[in-house]
C-alpha cells in the first residue's frame, strides 16, 4: 500500500473512530429521539442533500435495511415533477438557487410528525439552507449533517445570511476538514474526500440507533428486506401500502 493510500485509510478510521466515540457517548441520542417520536407518530424522514451529499439521502430513503417511512426529496423532481426545464440541471446553478425551495417543497405531501434529515458538507447554499428554513417554518424538526469546519470557514449564501447549522434543531459534524479531501499532492492538490464516506456511516447509525429503539420498546421496526432476497418484495410491499404516495419516489 502506498503512503497516500495509507494515509488516506489513517484519515477515515480516525474519523469513523471519532463518530464512534460520540455514539458510546449518547450524541446521536437527540437525533435518535426525534426519528423515534416521528415514527411512532405516524411520520416519515424526508432526507435532503444534493451534489454528493445526494448519497446520504439514499443511505436512509429506500435501501435494504433502512427504514420504510423514509422519503427522498431530490432537486430535479422540479423537472421531473414541477415546471423546470431540463437545462436547469447542468452544474451546481440549481443546488446554490434558493427560489428553487417553494416550488420543491410544494411537489411533496408532507405530514405534521415527519422529520427532515439534511446534509450538506459546506451547509451554505441556497436551495439546502432554503428547504430547512421552510421545514422549520412549517413546524418540522430539522437534523443537519455537515462539516462544522468547512461551513464555518465560508460565508452563507442564503440571503437570510444563515448557515444550515444555524437552522437546524440538531446537528451533526461529519468530520469532514475544510474542502473535504484529506491527502495533499503537492502543488495545491489534495484528494481524498472523506464527507461521502462518514455521512453514509452516520445514516447507518441513525438507522440502526433508531431500530434498535424500537425493539428494545418491544415494537417491530419497519425495516427494508431486500428485494433480492426471497420475500422481500411482499414483505415490504405490505409495509410501505401505510405510506402510499407519501414515500413513493421516481427512479
Amino acid at each position: 500500500m502506498s503512503a497516500h493510500l495509507a494515509g488516506f485509510s489513517t484519515e477515515v478510521r480516525r474519523r469513523l473512530d471519532d463518530l464512534d466515540q460520540e455514539v458510546r457517548a449518547g450524541g446521536l441520542d437527540p437525533a435518535i429521539d426525534l426519528i423515534v417520536s416521528s415514527l411512532r407518530r405516524g411520520g416519515v424522514l424526508q432526507a435532503f442533500g444534493t451534489g454528493h451529499s445526494q448519497a446520504f439521502a439514499m443511505e436512509i430513503a429506500g435501501r435494504a435495511g433502512g427504514l420504510i417511512p423514509t422519503h427522498a426529496i431530490v432537486l430535479r423532481d422540479v423537472v421531473l415533477r414541477g415546471s423546470r426545464d431540463v437545462s436547469v440541471l447542468k452544474g451546481a446553478t440549481l443546488e446554490r438557487d434558493e427560489s428553487v425551495v417553494d416550488e420543491l417543497y410544494g411537489l411533496y405531501t408532507f405530514d405534521p410528525a415527519d422529520v427532515f434529515l439534511i446534509a450538506s458538507n459546506s451547509g451554505v447554499n441556497g436551495s439546502i439552507v432554503g428547504l430547512a428554513a421552510r421545514a422549520k417554518a412549517d413546524g418540522h424538526p430539522v437534523i443537519a449533517v455537515t462539516s462544522l469546519e468547512h461551513t464555518n470557514a465560508v460565508s452563507p449564501k442564503h440571503s437570510s445570511g444563515k448557515r444550515l447549522s444555524e437552522i437546524a434543531d440538531i446537528v451533526i459534524d461529519n468530520r469532514a476538514p475544510f474542502g473535504d479531501t484529506t491527502i495533499g499532492l503537492g502543488g495545491g492538490l489534495s484528494a481524498g474526500a472523506v464527507s461521502s464516506i462518514t455521512a453514509a456511516y452516520i445514516a447507518q447509525l441513525l438507522t440502526l440507533g433508531a431500530a434498535q429503539r424500537l425493539r428494545d420498546a418491544g415494537e417491530v421496526p419497519p425495516l427494508y428486506i431486500s428485494a433480492n432476497v426471497p420475500g422481500g418484495d411482499a414483505h415490504n410491499d405490505a409495509l410501505k401500502a401505510r405510506y402510499g404516495e407519501r414515500i413513493a419516489g421516481l427512479a
